[in-house]
């Protein structure tokens, strides 16, 4: 990851510079990425990809402001937050509450497309995703299944480090609970 980021880095520094192809490749390294976490929280392929697309748009228009190359990752995941709760804003009747339905969790079981875990284990996992908070699951999202750190997840959802912990420990402590009946049933 070190020397991802060195690349990283680099190609920021040339798209800066207005070298486009730089900046191609470094939407080929993330796209399939933050599709992926649009995904998981949207739940619409569409939805997702038209995401996608406008983060990686807003990310270019804004590449300048990016004041730490080496931070890249969470600033563009950032970006992709704040896309996917405004569509939720747009979408959401006068009166109700922003919450996130990631009733579909294409991908959370699967590695490079191939199934990694047995259908039922995926299942259990994406219900039990579902009954935490959106907040729990956004932090779980991002801390199991994208790998980011405490302090960049933070930086993602605009939050204090330790509520980002809070989150995240109390949202693994109602998986397992969730999760225990599972594993009784000789699941691993």
């Amino acid at each position: 990851m070190i020397l991802r980021a060195v690349e990283d880095a680099d190609l920021i520094r040339k798209a800066r510079r207005g070298d486009v192809e730089a900046y191609n490749l470094l939407i080929s390294r993330w796209e399939r990425r933050v599709y992926n976490y649009l995904l998981r929280i949207v739940t619409n392929r569409e939805d997702a990809l038209d995401l996608s697309q406008d983060v990686f748009l807003k990310a270019y228009q804004n590449l300048r402001k990016l004041d730490d190359p080496a931070r890249f990752a969470p600033w563009l995941y950032r970006i992709a937050h704040n896309e996917a709760y405004s569509l939720f804003r747009k979408r959401r009747p006068e009166g109700e509450t922003e919450e996130l339905h990631p009733e579909t969790l294409e991908g959370a079981a699967t590695l490079g497309g191939n199934a990694v875990f047995p259908v039922e284990l995926t299942l259990a996992v994406s219900s039990a995703l579902r009954k935490l908070t959106a907040d729990q699951r956004e932090t779980v999202i991002l801390k199991i299944y994208q790998g980011f750190k405490f302090e960049e997840i933070a930086e993602i959802v605009a939050a204090p480090v330790s509520t980002v912990k809070s989150r995240l420990y109390t949202a693994l402590d109602l998986l397992k609970n969730e999760l225990a009946p599972v594993k009784a049933r000789g699941v691993s």
